[in-house]
């Protein structure tokens, strides 16, 4: 692939300058019309995205994959952790954003970049992006998806890490109203003055009710389970103590055990909403317009193609 940068083949799709001659084809520059498509729908999950993009700026690649997982978390949550972490890497000729999303791919008010001046390296490894900042810090972005692991890394070959620098020197979070940069650990939006939730109310309410922390950070079922069986382990601590205090043999093993793994039970509900807001969860659960632009949960779709006469 030759001059993967230029815009010399700018178009607009679904309100979206790309880059079709780069999009729809595959690493060896050739046109599959399975990439088409599947670049195409990928493009309406992202429609959203215009008032973040600069008046010059093309969209490349757009893709699949996870925000990163320690191996901790993944080891406390499992294969669950693949759908908490689903997110979106859109691929432009300046950056690249990194944008959560729900287990369906739809948008849910949270986006960052990655400014390819504030990396000294970035690269597929595995089913891996690893993204190495010039400010000595590292972020691994798990689970790209196959269909797209060779095109990027040719992408990224090609790409223009510079010797510029901004501000931020690693991923920024922006936000989804007005499109400011936003201050790592402030939860007020320093433009608009969007309000976010925070890790003090998630540390809060995963204290005080079952399952609030991620009721709180917007996953209803992890809160249901986590309710269900934070009760259920409470009733059986509840259950033990009344045999150990009744004198029962092997009472004080029993509640030693189940109180150990309710402890447990709830550190996991206080850690995992504790990072979940990182990822910047607006309060209000709908945006208004981003800079005469419609809401962000309402994107401007194409119009319908008209019926032929019969």
């Amino acid at each position: 692939m030759q001059n993967l940068m230029s815009n010399s083949n700018r178009q607009q799709l679904y309100d979206l300058p790309v880059n079709p001659d780069v999009m729809f084809a595959n690493h060896k520059n050739i046109y599959k019309k399975k990439t088409e498509k599947r670049q195409r729908k990928l493009l309406e999950k992202i429609q959203f995205l215009r008032p973040f993009l600069d008046e010059n700026e093309t969209i490349l690649c757009v893709t699949t994959g996870c925000s990163p997982a320690s191996l901790f978390e993944q080891w406390l949550t499992g294969w669950i952790v693949f759908y908490l972490k689903r997110s979106l890497f859109v691929f432009t000729d300046k950056r690249i954003f990194h944008i959560p999303t729900k287990h369906d791919f739809s948008f849910r008010s949270s986006i960052a970049q990655i400014l390819y001046g504030d990396c000294q390296s970035i690269a597929i490894k595995g089913r891996s992006l690893v993204v190495d900042y010039k400010n000595g810090k590292r972020e691994k972005f798990i689970c790209i998806c196959r269909s797209e692991k060779s095109k990027i890394n040719v992408l990224l070959r090609e790409g223009p890490l510079d010797d510029q620098l901004s501000s931020s020197s690693s991923r920024t979070h922006l936000c989804p109203r007005c499109t400011s940069p936003l201050v790592e650990e402030q939860y007020t939006c320093p433009g608009c003055s969007l309000e976010f939730k925070s890790r003090a109310q998630a540390r809060k309410n995963a204290i005080i009710f079952p399952g609030g922390g991620y009721f709180y950070t917007g996953h209803p079922l992890m809160g249901l389970g986590d309710a269900l069986a934070e009760v259920y382990l409470t009733v059986l601590v509840v259950v033990a103590l009344a045999a150990a205090v009744s004198g029962v043999v092997g009472g004080v093993g029993v509640l030693i055990m189940f109180s150990a793994i309710l402890v447990l039970e709830k550190a996991v509900s206080l850690y995992h909403p504790n990072h979940f807001v990182k990822e910047y969860i607006p309060k209000e659960r709908h945006i208004g317009p981003i800079k005469g632009y419609p809401a962000a949960e309402q994107p401007v779709r194409p119009p319908a193609e008209p019926k032929p006469e019969e």
